[in-house]
C-alpha cells in the first residue's frame, strides 16, 4: 500500500468516527467540537487530492468561522446536555428502511452511470487556479455567494431573538 492510500484510509475513517460522534454527543459543544474533526480531516482529503486552495478555505472558512459562528449561538442560547428520550414510532421503524432506500438509489445511480463524475465541457486550468475562483465567485456566482451571507445574518439575528425571549420569562 502506497502512503497516499494509508493517509486517505486515515483520514477517512477519522472523519467517520468524528461524524459518528458529531451525531451521538448529547452535549452541544463536544458536537460542535466533532465537527470540527470533520471539516479538518476533510481538508486533508482535499490536500490529498491536490486541491490546496479548497483544503484552505475548509480550514479557514468552516472550521474556523463557520463554527466559532456555531459556538456562539450554541452558548448564546445556553444549551445544555440533551435529555434521553425515546424514539417516535415513525423514527424508530420508518427510519431504517427509508436510509437503506437511499443507499440503494444512491447505489444504483452509481452504478448506472459508471461511477464518474462527467467533466464540466473539459478541463481549463484557469478555473483550478486561486484567481480563477475568486473570478468565479464574484462574477458568475456573486448572487449566491451574497445570500449564504445575507442567511448566515439572518441566523444569528434569529438567534438573538430567541435569547432575549427566555431572557424576558
Amino acid at each position: 500500500m502506497s502512503p497516499a492510500l494509508i493517509i486517505f484510509f486515515v483520514l477517512a475513517g477519522l472523519s467517520l468516527i468524528g461524524a459518528l460522534s458529531l451525531v451521538l454527543q448529547k452535549h452541544p459543544i463536544r458536537s460542535a467540537l466533532s465537527l470540527i474533526v470533520v471539516m479538518v480531516s476533510l481538508a486533508g482529503l482535499y490536500l490529498l487530492m491536490g486541491a490546496e486552495f479548497v483544503a484552505a478555505v475548509q480550514i479557514i472558512v468552516y472550521g474556523g468561522a463557520i463554527m466559532v459562528l456555531f459556538v456562539f449561538v450554541i452558548m448564546l442560547l445556553n444549551a445544555g446536555e440533551e435529555e434521553h428520550t425515546d424514539f417516535s414510532k415513525l423514527a424508530k421503524f420508518g427510519g431504517l428502511p427509508l436510509a437503506l432506500a437511499l443507499t440503494g438509489l444512491l447505489a444504483a445511480a452509481m452504478v448506472h452511470n459508471g461511477g464518474a463524475v462527467p467533466n464540466a465541457g473539459g478541463t481549463d486550468i484557469t478555473l483550478a487556479s486561486t484567481s480563477g475562483i475568486s473570478m468565479m465567485l464574484f462574477s458568475t456566482f456573486v448572487y449566491p455567494f451574497e445570500l449564504t451571507s445575507f442567511l448566515i445574518l439572518v441566523a444569528i439575528m434569529g438567534a438573538l431573538v430567541l435569547a432575549q425571549r427566555e431572557k424576558k420569562d
